[in-house]
């Protein structure tokens, strides 16, 4: 790892942490840098501004890439453990990411737009790779699809609906393996549906 490229990651992770803490606007650039352990002109001359910063933390340790390499290499064609598969890393990687979660929550009206714009693009992406799945085993004679992206959609949304109730929501006890169960079982629910 280059010393720019270890100055770069030390700069977004102690802008996740202190951002998840202290929201966008309650976090200073001065306060991220010396988290850092940089000063804040290295900062400035690696990202430019505060948002560029955010901006970067979200393309950098969200789960597109991830996702994309699951889908072109770990996949096996067979749709119940293809989808057992996606939810288990789906929720590893947004587990991982949990921080990047909180400050677009704690930050919901003051985020500038290109932040939320580069937050979205990696749902988007996920609904895409699901979409062209579909359609896939669809063509593959595997899988019933009457809207296939509809599908995928509600896939992702039942995930998302998962993790938000059991990773945001402190307020709630849920037990140790409530969330393999409950992979196990919307799979099997979701896989049987679309199942000829």
């Amino acid at each position: 790892m280059s010393d720019n490229q270890s100055t770069s990651d030390k700069l977004l992770l102690a802008t996740i942490d202190l951002m998840a803490e202290k929201g966008y606007d309650g976090t200073t650039t001065k306060e991220i840098a010396v988290a850092a352990g940089v000063n804040e002109v290295t900062l400035f001359r690696h990202f430019g501004t505060k948002q560029k910063l955010l901006e970067s933390a979200f393309s950098r340790y969200h789960y597109a890439e991830e996702m994309t390499k699951l889908f072109n290499g770990d996949l096996t064609g067979e749709l119940h453990s293809d989808l057992l598969i996606i939810s288990r890393t789906y929720h590893k990687l947004m587990n991982r990411n949990k921080k990047l979660l909180l400050i677009a929550q704690k930050g919901s009206s003051n985020l500038p737009q290109e932040v939320y714009q580069e937050a979205g693009r990696h749902p988007q992406h996920l609904k895409k790779l699901l979409t062209s799945y579909l359609i896939s085993m669809s063509e593959q004679d595997k899988v019933m699809t009457s809207n296939p992206e509809l599908q995928a959609q509600a896939f992702m949304w039942m995930n998302y609906g998962a993790f938000v109730s059991k990773s945001l929501n402190a307020k709630e006890d849920f037990p140790e393996d409530w969330l393999e169960e409950f992979i196990e079982e919307s799979v099997r629910l979701f896989a049987r549906a679309l199942t000829p």
